[in-house]
């Protein structure tokens, strides 16, 4: 079990290295830097040369990636060119801002994917099951920027009962602290709402498809035959059980708290990894692109981890 764990975090961090390293080249090769990016004609080249200097933009590339390689590995990611800031400080006012929204849509998502599943799996193959699987194909389908456009047309302008960008509003300092918790919840309502209905379809299909197989099965048709009620075997007797497939899912959804939606964090102006990550890629803001990639990875990986961990918990079968 020791050589097996071992093997998966030798295999983790390669990952890590390989994403991060072809994410390095991608970056040196593309033309221009961000001194390229004042084209303002006020700033004389002399200046620009200097800022080159000043973080090291005429190194060769070897030479730079081994400099950010050496401090990655001490957790040490560089200086922020564009915020002239830390990245880890960076880093660390986005991911909370970015677990907050991510976490809140996600419980979002499970509890409306598991209400529709459980629905359509109670009458399947009748008009309304169709009607359901049709809406939440659509929903899933749709892009997510047509979503947080719509969502903002109907309840931020037309109907306006949620703020339409940011965290928070301008007054917030000032008021109470439930006052505060309050404005930031009418603030997460549309970017959240955005994330659940984009992802409540896959677990709705994941969730009806497994409870379709359940209903099959011997020991529900035996909890049937002793009288049990259908919607009793369907929760209480099927469920636990079809759950198992959704781990997957769940645990892929989980490098959104850390990554975040960078559609829905620009057109919403939340402050997260998502933001961050567009900032940085505009003004080609190399140290935070690498240390959001490495970041994004690292949370897939984890991701991953989490989802096998979670099947060996819920099923004994897989640890044989």
């Amino acid at each position: 079990m020791k050589a097996h764990l071992f093997r998966r975090f030798l295999a983790s961090a390669l990952v890590i290295w390989l994403v991060a390293t072809a994410t390095f080249f991608l970056i040196s090769m593309a033309p221009g830097d961000l001194a390229s990016k004042l084209a303002d004609p006020r700033i004389a080249p002399s200046a620009r040369e200097r800022l080159r200097e000043q973080f090291g933009l005429q190194d060769p590339w070897w030479e730079r990636y081994l400099r950010w390689l050496s401090r990655a590995a001490t957790g040490d990611f560089g200086y922020s060119l564009l915020f002239r800031r830390p990245v880890g400080a960076v880093l660390g006012e986005a991911l909370p801002n970015t677990a907050l929204l991510a976490g809140v849509g996600l419980a979002l998502e499970l509890v409306m994917g598991l209400a529709i599943g459980l629905i359509q799996a109670y009458r399947p193959h009748s008009g309304f099951d169709r009607l359901l699987s049709a809406l939440t194909l659509t929903a899933y389908a749709l892009p997510t920027f047509a979503v947080a456009s719509g969502l903002l047309v109907l309840f931020a302008y037309t109907f306006p009962l949620f703020p339409p960008s940011h965290m928070a509003s301008p007054e917030a300092a000032h008021l109470p602290y439930w006052a505060r918790v309050g404005d930031t919840l009418r603030h997460l309502v549309l970017p959240a709402l955005t994330i659940a209905i984009t992802g409540c379809g896959a677990v709705a299909r994941y969730l009806r498809g497994s409870l379709l197989d359940e209903q099959r099965r011997g020991y529900v048709l035996f909890a049937l035959a002793r009288g049990c009620s259908t919607r009793r075997a369907l929760v209480v007797h099927a469920l636990p059980n079809a759950l198992l497939p959704l781990l997957t899912v769940i645990g892929l959804s989980l490098p959104f708290l850390v990554s975040g939606s960078l559609v829905i964090e620009v057109i919403f102006s939340w402050p997260g990894m998502g933001q961050v990550f567009y900032s940085a890629v505009t003004a080609r803001d190399v140290p935070l692109i690498q240390a959001c990639t490495v970041v994004i990875t690292a949370a897939v990986v984890a991701g991953n981890w989490l989802a096998d961990l979670a099947y060996n918990v819920a099923d004994p079968r897989v640890r044989v």
